[in-house]
């Protein structure tokens, strides 16, 4: 018996548009990153972007379980001496940006690599409800009714 293994045009995409809206952060990266991967589909082939398009709307409303908000700190330098910098994700919720805590979050939960980097250009984050996407005719998937610790 032979392994199937999917080519990239017999891969069927679909859109599909998230809300974020009361969602635990860490259990909707997750859903995302495993639909992007291409995960939940039977013919998953690993070295190939099986993976669906995933919208992301109301990314300003998700929720942050815990001292995540005041705990959780991004680091970066900007290349001077001294020039290290930081901000807690529950400043950048409230920042210019809030789209940035879900991308980051998808983004550590793909693995490393060109097929990785591929993928993740597949991910639209938006901070409202306005997207430009409706003439992909998205489906919606409500992560929120998957699990009743997803919404808290």
């Amino acid at each position: 018996m032979k392994t199937y293994t999917a080519k990239p045009n017999e891969v069927g995409k679909k859109w599909i548009i998230v809300d974020a809206e009361g969602v635990v952060l860490g259990r909707l990266a997750s859903i995302i990153a495993m639909r992007l991967r291409g995960k939940h589909k039977p013919l998953f082939t690993p070295h190939i972007d099986c993976g669906d398009n995933v919208i992301v709307i109301n990314a300003e409303k998700v929720r942050l379980t815990g001292k995540k908000k005041d705990g959780d700190i991004f680091y970066w330098h900007t290349g001077y001496p001294g020039g290290i910098k930081s901000r807690t994700k529950g400043e950048i919720l409230e920042g210019k940006h809030p789209e940035r805590v879900i991308e980051k979050a998808v983004e550590r939960m793909l693995p490393r690599g060109p097929l990785s980097r591929r993928v993740f250009k597949n991910l639209r984050v938006y901070a409202g409800t306005d997207h430009p996407h409706e003439p992909q005719k998205p489906e919606v998937l409500d992560v929120a009714a998957m699990n009743s610790k997803n919404k808290r």
